[in-house]
């Protein structure tokens, strides 16, 4: 019996969609991931001084994803200020995005506002380096 329940456990939590929301703090960004509504959004600041550790939750999620069957999914990234191991780590998440066998189904929205010429310039050179994915650069 414990090893039946065992396994309807592990089922029920392999069916489970995931979701996260992060909180955004001073260095850090709100962060909402919801798998059911294949949608991930990234809001706020990005200067963690270990943005590895901050990401990699987010990052461990993605790749598994991204090997998913998935018809669609969306990611609005409004970041107003980064350092250099944050757009690091955006860069390689986007560009996985782009490996996916599924790049065709996935739109990314770089929200900027429209006075940070760097933030604007930022999202247009991801967007030269991304071919297989849809790059929207939305100025606010």
């Amino acid at each position: 019996m414990g090893d039946l329940l065992l396994k309807l456990n592990e089922r029920m939590d392999f069916n489970m969609a995931f979701r996260l929301e992060i909180e955004k703090t001073n260095m850090t960004p709100y962060v909402l991931i919801d798998e059911s509504k294949r949608y991930m959004s990234f809001k706020g600041e990005s200067y963690h001084s270990n943005a590895i550790e901050f990401f990699s939750e987010i990052s461990d999620w993605l790749g598994r994803f991204l090997k998913t069957d998935f018809d669609k999914f969306t990611f609005d990234c409004e970041l107003r200020f980064f350092n250099s191991s944050s757009v690091k780590i955006l860069l390689n998440m986007l560009l996985d995005m782009d490996d996916a066998k599924n790049a065709k189904n996935i739109t990314v929205n770089w929200i900027a506002p429209a006075n940070n010429a760097i933030i604007i310039e930022c999202g247009e050179d991801f967007k030269t380096d991304l071919k297989n994915i849809t790059f929207n650069v939305a100025l606010v």
